[in-house]
């Protein structure tokens, strides 16, 4: 490959990436931007044990649909779910956005998360794994949590 070539080849990238109008790529970053700042807001929120920061970030109609357990639609119910979730352990644990696509008033992320989760009532502490996929709804207060499932990996 000539030097030329090389150079050329470089270019390819930033050439696409000018065709992308400014106003489209700077909202999409500014809604990433704040979706990512919604994750680690629910990730502090889920660390600490608080149930009622979490129902703030779900919007109306949220449902939260954890694994083995009961669908919770409304943030009464999210809450009340959360609530239970934190009487019987307690979670330390870390989001990786492995993909996060918005469009329009709506977005997903496909997460993962790796930590651990402790046992209230016997102390018992052990490695906590999931696999998340969170849909956000662009509210009149900001991006809101409208669906949330997660799953073990297998």
């Amino acid at each position: 490959m000539t030097h030329r070539s090389r150079f050329s080849a470089l270019l390819l990238p930033f050439a696409l990436l000018a065709t992308i109008p400014v106003g489209i790529a700077g909202a999409q970053n500014k809604n990433e931007k704040q979706i990512h700042a919604l994750l680690a807001t629910y990730e502090a929120s889920l660390n600490a044990g608080d149930a009622a920061r979490i129902e703030q970030l779900y919007t109306e109609d949220g449902v939260f649909m954890p694994a083995g357990f009961l669908t919770a639609t409304g943030r009464p119910a999210v809450r009340g779910a959360y609530d239970a979730v934190f009487k019987n352990i307690r979670i330390a644990i870390h989001f990786t956005v492995d993909e996060l696509k918005v469009k329009g008033d709506f977005a997903y992320a496909r997460t993962h998360s790796d930590g651990t989760s402790t046992v209230v009532a016997t102390g018992a502490s052990g490695p906590e794994k999931n696999r998340e996929l969170f849909i956000f709804a662009r509210t009149a207060d900001g991006w809101k949590i409208a669906r949330y499932l997660f799953n073990k990996p297998s």
